[in-house]
């Protein structure tokens, strides 16, 4: 009787484990969940189901110079408001992690579950603009928990945010000067007419 109980005492304990396990297995962050893989969304993952999705945006500057760096924040507001994590990607440029962030495959994502503020939850990043090219289109994802150890009762949402790079590598085919041979061409046709036209007036 005591080993058919200690059986299931191990079996419960086990079966208890797990559960938490696929609460916490992504606790440090995950990638590939910002958007940019088309189809693949945090609830889809059936690591949180089941809440209300929250209201993500993503902060910062519309325009960056070719090469330069800018400070972005993604917010996330509403939803079971307790707890949250993000992940943002670029398809162009490269993401940096900010103090409560880390980078990984490329893209960033939260260290820690971080706890709301205000009714609100904010992770900031920085984005590194290529050197030439004319948009980024930065891709982020939130979630917002309950942070009751359980997948249930959590929801995210993604949003994208298109950034105009200005300046950058001149066009190959374009010497800068505005004078390429084509344009060249027909005010050289109209010297020759013009100087045609005094040889006969002379004569």
């Amino acid at each position: 009787m005591r080993s058919s109980r200690s059986s299931l005492w191990i079996a419960g304990t086990m079966a208890a484990c797990l559960v938490s396990g696929s609460a916490f297995a992504y606790a440090t962050g995950q990638t590939g969940y910002s958007g940019k893989q088309s189809g693949n969304t945090c609830m889809n993952s059936t690591c949180h189901t089941g809440g209300t999705p929250p209201t993500v945006t993503l902060e910062g500057p519309d325009t960056l110079a070719a090469g330069t760096t800018g400070n972005y924040t993604l917010v996330i507001k509403g939803g079971a408001g307790v707890r949250g994590g993000f992940n943002v990607a670029v398809d162009t440029g490269s993401v940096e992690a900010g103090s409560d962030s880390r980078k990984t495959s490329g893209e960033v994502t939260h260290k820690a579950p971080k706890a709301f503020s205000n009714g609100e939850l904010r992770f900031d990043f920085t984005l590194v603009a290529p050197s030439s090219g004319k948009f980024i289109l930065l891709y982020g994802a939130g979630n917002s928990t309950n942070f009751n150890n359980e997948p249930t009762g959590d929801a995210s949402a993604q949003t994208t945010k298109t950034i105009t790079v200005t300046g950058g590598a001149v066009d190959e085919g374009d010497d800068g000067g505005g004078c390429s041979a084509a344009a060249g061409a027909p005010l050289l046709g109209a010297v020759l007419m013009l100087l045609g036209a005094r040889s006969r007036r002379r004569k």
